[in-house]
């Protein structure tokens, strides 16, 4: 047997690509202003700091970039807040809608309307949706 070399990737005739960096999606501040991050590398991050920490606070988000790709955001306390406080207030409210809802669904009246419901005829409750329809125009 004859001694064979092995090939490395960089034996290769063929160019290999570099991947393609991944997008950071746009955002909307405290303000509800749709904004694309300002973009810089982690060596800049690390030796302008103050620079880039300014951006943040007047721009409103600041991308730190490692080898062409994102890796942290960097955003103002106010956007962070405003953030995070969506967040909660959303949750909170769509907890007290549900909580009205079920309790609206445990009245008579509410069990009287689905035992109807139920026992309908398709015909009937076709009628119904009709009316139903008309009536919120």
């Amino acid at each position: 047997m004859k001694n064979q070399i092995a090939r490395t990737d960089t034996d290769s005739p063929v160019a290999r690509r570099r991947p393609r960096p991944a997008r950071v999606a746009t955002f909307r501040n405290s303000r509800g202003e749709a904004l694309a991050p300002a973009s810089v590398t982690a060596s800049e991050a690390k030796s302008e700091f103050g620079r880039v920490l300014e951006m943040a606070i007047q721009g409103g988000a600041v991308v730190i970039t490692k080898h062409d790709a994102p890796k942290a955001v960097l955003i103002s306390v106010e956007n962070f807040n405003a953030l995070s406080g969506a967040t909660e207030t959303t949750l909170d409210t769509l907890n007290r809608e549900f909580d009205a809802l079920l309790a609206g669904m445990q009245t008579s009246k509410a069990r009287r309307g689905m035992k109807t419901a139920f026992a309908a005829s398709g015909r009937e409750l076709g009628r119904a949706a009709v009316a139903a329809a008309r009536r919120r125009g």
